[in-house]
């Protein structure tokens, strides 16, 4: 497994290949709201690929203030779930932080993954709330 983090077209369109397949035809998210203004030509992606060529998991890095970026939109492929996948696409966004010399990494959490970001060194910062009619939560972590 190979993972890339950029903003080449090439891997921009490798995170939307595995957000379109995750996000709207899996969870049936509306295609307008997974695909939003923050997607821009410059938005950084860090994206797994199964023999070098399939988008297998991918997240997007967001700049939130001076001090605090997001890991957003993580997913993983449903046939390569298990693999830890969401755990380096996390850790390949943070180091990118890390280099820009961020503080914070804070994540809009679905509560069903409360789990999985615990593991990964994250906690709970808010009460919860509705996103794309999905209970979630915010969890932070210092970078």
């Amino acid at each position: 497994m190979n993972c890339h983090t950029g903003s080449e077209p090439w891997n921009h369109a490798a995170a939307l290949f595995v957000r379109m397949n995750v996000f709207v035809q899996e969870r049936h998210i509306a295609i307008e709201d997974e695909f939003d203004d923050n997607d821009t030509p410059d938005m950084v992606y860090a994206v797994c690929y199964a023999d070098n060529e399939t988008p297998v998991a991918t997240g997007r890095f967001q700049v939130i203030d001076a001090t605090t970026m997001r890991p957003g939109r993580i997913a993983t492929l449903k046939a390569y779930r298990g693999q830890h996948l969401g755990a380096q696409i996390i850790a390949a966004l943070e180091e990118v932080g890390r280099n820009e010399e961020f503080e914070t990494s804070l994540i809009h959490s679905e509560l069903t993954a409360q789990k999985f970001y615990e593991k990964q060194g994250y906690h709970f910062v808010s009460d919860v709330y509705e996103e794309d009619g999905v209970p979630c939560v915010n969890v932070e972590k210092t970078l």
